[in-house]
């Protein structure tokens, strides 16, 4: 008998039908890793700018709670006697923070004054104090955000509650924050009747 059975491939539109369905299930496989992928980014980015609010507020509510005073506002920035370092009642500039929030308002970041000598500071002329004439030490808080602002409850060196707000960015949706802090040991004693400079402790009894 003969054997009428034989063997034959693929016929044209079986490859054009499997290759449809593999290309169909490649797409969905890319797609598929895009979207995790775009998803994982966004993770990291909300992730990264949650941790840079909570430093941020963790250091300036640690800075503003055990300060001294708050002395002024000399251009875009906060002016904080963070602590009478020598005890001589007065403010040395070593002893001033800065709370700087940019020149457009789109940052957040402490100037400090390490390697300053010891020369003393009138809440008269803190406006004067630049950071350009001094060695200083910048530490980000917030690198990247918008429309910060500070509100002081009364002003420099009256003020007792600080609260700082700004915008940030997180998966394309603007966000207000907003850091508050208070003064636990306001220095009002070292303030002389007027409330514009220091005295010492001496001159004050």
């Amino acid at each position: 008998m003969q054997d009428t059975g034989y063997s034959r491939g693929f016929s044209l539109v079986e490859l054009l039908l499997a290759m449809v369905v593999t290309g169909v299930i490649l797409t969905a496989v890319v797609a598929l890793a895009f979207a995790l992928k775009t998803a994982d980014d966004v993770t990291d980015d909300m992730s990264e700018k949650q941790a840079q609010v909570r430093f941020a507020t963790l250091r300036i509510s640690e800075l503003i709670r055990h300060c001294k005073l708050i002395c002024g506002t000399p251009g875009n920035s906060l002016a904080v006697w963070r602590s009478d370092d020598n005890d001589d009642g007065l403010i040395n500039t070593r002893e001033i923070v800065l709370i700087e929030r940019g020149i457009g308002a789109d940052l957040l970041r402490l100037c400090e004054f390490p390697s300053s000598d010891t020369s003393t500071v009138n809440l008269s002329n803190i406006t004067a104090l630049d950071p350009d004439v001094y060695s200083v030490t910048y530490v980000t808080l917030i690198p990247q955000c918008s429309d910060v602002q500070f509100s002081l409850d009364a002003s420099p060196p009256h003020t007792k509650l600080v609260s700082i707000s700004f915008d940030l960015v997180e998966n394309n949706v603007v966000r207000r924050y907003q850091i508050n802090a208070t003064l636990l040991c306001w220095a009002g004693n070292l303030l002389n009747t007027d409330g514009d400079a220091l005295v010492s402790d001496d001159d004050w009894k």
